[in-house]
């Protein structure tokens, strides 16, 4: 049988997914480089691939263990893991919990007003036209998810956003929002695809009140707070703890 080599696939801003042995299954490579602002600012983060890979692999597991079909399959090195081959629906899901970032510049809410229930947003996945916001009937218009699947994604963003609450509470860190995407499997099942990271999150730190030093997440990078590397470290730290000590439960 002769040896694969892997081929890449796609390479997007923050990972690059290459081939494996096996069709139904990609490997994930978590880079350092940082990017915000749709790949305006760029720049790097030492040790993030590392660290995002490990704090998504975590994550991953824990949501499966929850009831949530994930993509993931294992960790294979710091940076590294597998997953199940998935097509990726061309929508970004975000569930918000606190008034933050394009919610306060589109509304005028201000920054930190706590929502009287979790907001469920779409946007489109398109950096060419800067991930337009969705609304329900336009994502009907473009045909890109069925109504059947988009009120299954609305379901899974919700059930998430509780599970990781709880989760994140328990780490002493607030969820404020967070991005996460679906991809189908060959069935067509939804799967939980991409990643759950600082990169993806809004994380502040409930043992810190002063509203930057709170920061815990890639906003650290957006607003040049400093001590990135320190905040993704503290965020994997704790939420490494927290998985063991849910294991050491069960």
């Amino acid at each position: 049988m002769s040896e694969h080599h892997p081929e890449k696939r796609y390479e997007g801003k923050a990972k690059i997914l290459y081939s494996t042995a096996d069709p139904d299954v990609l490997l994930t490579y978590f880079k350092d480089d940082a990017t915000a602002f749709n790949a305006q600012k760029k720049g790097t983060i030492q040790g993030k691939g590392e660290m995002n890979c490990t704090i998504a692999a975590a994550l991953l597991q824990w949501l499966e263990t929850q009831g949530i079909p994930t993509h993931f399959i294992e960790q294979t090195k710091a940076d590294e893991m597998l997953v199940k081959a998935v097509k990726i629906l061309p929508v970004e899901v975000v569930v918000r919990n606190i008034a933050a970032g394009s919610l306060c510049k589109q509304t005028g809410l201000a920054q930190g007003t706590v929502l009287p229930q979790p907001l469920v947003e779409f946007y489109l996945k398109d950096d060419d036209l800067g991930d337009p916001l969705l609304t329900r009937d336009r994502l009907m218009l473009l045909q890109i998810v069925t109504a059947e699947q988009l009120a299954r994604l609305q379901d899974y963003a919700l059930r998430i956003n509780g599970l990781m609450q709880g989760f994140f509470a328990r780490c002493q860190i607030t969820l404020v929002d967070f991005k996460i995407e679906f991809g189908t499997d060959k069935t067509g099942t939804i799967l939980l695809a991409d990643e759950i990271s600082p990169d993806t999150c809004r994380l502040w730190d409930q043992t810190e009140t002063d509203p930057n030093l709170r920061v815990m997440d890639k906003d650290r990078f957006r607003q040049d707070l400093g001590n990135i590397e320190n905040a993704y470290q503290t965020v994997q730290a704790r939420v490494l703890a927290q998985v063991q000590q849910l294991q050491s439960l069960a």
